[in-house]
């Protein structure tokens, strides 16, 4: 089936982010967990909180495009200390980002409504143990909104498009 990717899909992601739990929303092109490459758009809130990760297979790489809003890649040492940052804008400068595996990641929105295309090799794995950040609050724990008000801060004030390249 042909996708036409527009306003009005990013649109409806991003009001479908505004109502979820999670303040994120995955629109995957591909048809299955199962399938070999996974293609997708990600709506994101503000105020949404995606875990310092890493991959450690080495099929693993992941592509990150910004179509909408602005999107702050922040990564991290072994230990956690960020050590570089970028802010991929829609019609800016800085547009995407290519990640290797075994890199220690993450990303937050920095506007409202901002929509990135993600690409890496399937089938889709959950994050295991040895990939999450032991350092970093898990998604739901307590920590979570001082972690990110952190992030932001402390990343070059990257909440306000500084960077630190």
């Amino acid at each position: 089936m042909i996708t036409l990717i527009d306003r009005t899909l990013m649109a409806g992601l991003v009001d479908a982010a505004r109502q979820s739990p999670r303040r994120r929303v995955h629109r995957n092109f591909h048809p299955g967990d199962d399938y070999p490459a996974h293609r997708l758009l990600i709506a994101m809130e503000s105020d949404s909180y995606v875990p310092p990760h890493r991959h450690l297979s080495p099929a693993k790489d992941e592509t990150l495009l910004i179509l909408r809003g602005s999107l702050g890649v922040v990564f991290f040492d072994a230990l956690g200390k960020a050590e570089r940052s970028f802010v991929l804008q829609a019609g800016g400068e800085r547009l995407g980002v290519d990640i290797p595996h075994g890199v220690y990641h993450t990303v937050l929105a920095l506007e409202p409504g901002t929509v990135f295309f993600e690409a890496k090799a399937g089938p889709y794995v959950p994050v295991s143990a040895e990939e999450r950040a032991a350092w970093a609050p898990q998604e739901g724990e307590a920590g979570v909104p001082a972690y990110l008000a952190g992030l932001r801060e402390g990343c070059g004030g990257i909440g306000n498009a500084a960077l630190s390249d």
